[in-house]
């Protein structure tokens, strides 16, 4: 799955699109790559003279490609998903090993641990220069996107 295919099944964007590319779904895990610019703004300020990855991105390119594999089954099951936006809905056992550089090659690997209604419970892993750096559990679900907003209007 290529930047295009991406693009159709998840709403992220540059500069918060942290999925270059798909190499592997199946039916319970997805693996899926970003090389890690080298001259990303946010270098700039963490840290300025030891540039390193936040880890709450590296989370985030975990949760999108988490948001693929449901996008990717629900369309393989022919739902209709064009009004929908994931959404995360809780992060547990969040645990960093090892620092992401800039031009790092990141791999994020998700495995579908249980579905519940419309709540998709799943494992998370990260890796750079293939050893473990994130390790998280986290659950999302897609929610209608008219359903998203008035959630963070009310909030």
């Amino acid at each position: 799955m290529d930047y295009k295919e991406i693009c159709q099944l998840i709403p992220h964007r540059p500069p918060f699109l942290w999925v270059d590319r798909v190499v592997e779904l199946d039916r319970d895990n997805i693996r899926a790559e970003k090389r890690i610019p080298a001259d990303l703004e946010l270098f700039k300020g963490h840290y300025p003279h030891y540039a390193i990855m936040p880890g709450v991105l590296l989370c985030e390119a975990v949760f999108q490609t988490g948001a693929l594999y449901i996008a990717a089954r629900l369309k393989e099951e022919k739902e209709n998903i064009n009004n929908m936006v994931p959404v995360l809905t809780r992060i547990n056992k969040a645990k960093f090993k090892r620092e992401v550089r800039p031009g790092d090659l990141i791999e994020m690997v998700v495995k579908l641990d249980e579905q519940m209604g419309s709540v998709w419970f799943m494992k998370g892993k990260l890796l750079v220069n293939g050893k473990l750096a994130v390790k998280v559990a986290f659950s999302c679900m897609l929610s209608r996107k008219s359903e998203a907003g008035k959630q963070r209007t009310e909030g």
